[in-house]
């Protein structure tokens, strides 16, 4: 009787593992997310601007752990800015993100506190502020350097 049953077991596993190999893979297809503006942000150094951007905001904990996941492409003169209700050490990756970027931390008094360049896509690596920040802006990679950005440089933006 258990050999039966052992065999009887066996059979109703390999009729699984046969159904589910026959039901084929189906394509998951996303939306492509388009960058909706909702504000301008402006670098500058001694009263001099270094550069203006047109943000989208993150602010709520699905746009900030979203961030720029799942978008294939973004301009020079574009950027995400997460806003945080406090001042702490943050830690960005790259998961589902295909576009390399630069992370820039900025503290509470709106200055550059660190960088974090040529982020890689889909590089799941934490890639700390190193100090604790309240904002952080992502940009395409190389823009940072392209724009010649420093640390206690200032930054300053409005909502639309």
């Amino acid at each position: 009787m258990r050999n039966i049953i052992k065999v009887l077991m066996v059979g109703a596993g390999v009729l699984f593992l046969v159904n589910c190999k026959t039901e084929g893979k189906r394509e998951i297809k996303t939306e492509v997310i388009s960058f909706t503006k909702e504000g301008e942000l402006e670098i500058t150094r001694d009263g001099d601007s270094l550069v203006q951007l047109d943000i989208e905001i993150a602010e709520t904990d699905y746009e900030t752990q979203t961030g720029l996941m799942y978008r294939n492409e973004m301009e020079d003169r574009q950027g995400m800015l997460f806003i945080f209700p406090d001042v702490t050490m943050h830690s960005f990756y790259m998961k589902n993100t295909e576009i390399p970027l630069d992370i820039i931390y900025i503290d509470e008094n709106l200055k550059i506190a660190s960088f974090q360049k040529n982020a890689r896509p889909f590089d799941e690596t934490g890639l700390s502020s190193q100090v604790p920040a309240k904002y952080v802006l992502e940009v395409k990679a190389g823009l940072s350097d392209q724009w010649s950005l420093q640390v206690g440089d200032v930054v300053s933006f409005n909502r639309d």
